[in-house]
């Protein structure tokens, strides 16, 4: 029987992928975002195609980040998460 692969979509490229193919971003708790690479953090998430800078820029163009994670993010803490994705381009 054949193994069925979980979905997500990139909220940059709205192309969906399998999960192992994007990296997760989350709300902390103390507020702020940053990467989940495990996906199994609490709270609401979002999901961006690892090592592509164009999905994240169109994700933040479109305001997907903020929207998806019902939160409002300045833009210094979206230049702190582009840093942060950084270490995880293959």
């Amino acid at each position: 029987m054949n193994k069925k692969i979980p979905m997500r979509r990139c909220a940059g490229c709205s192309e969906a992928k399998p999960k192992k193919e994007l990296i997760r971003i989350t709300m902390l708790d103390g507020g702020g975002v940053a990467p989940d690479p495990t996906g199994r953090a609490h709270g609401r998430g979002v999901y961006l195609c690892i090592g592509k800078k164009e999905c994240f820029e169109a994700a933040r163009k479109k305001k997907a980040l903020a929207r998806a994670l019902h939160a409002e993010i300045s833009n210094e803490e979206l230049d702190a998460l582009a840093e942060k994705l950084l270490e995880y381009e293959k």
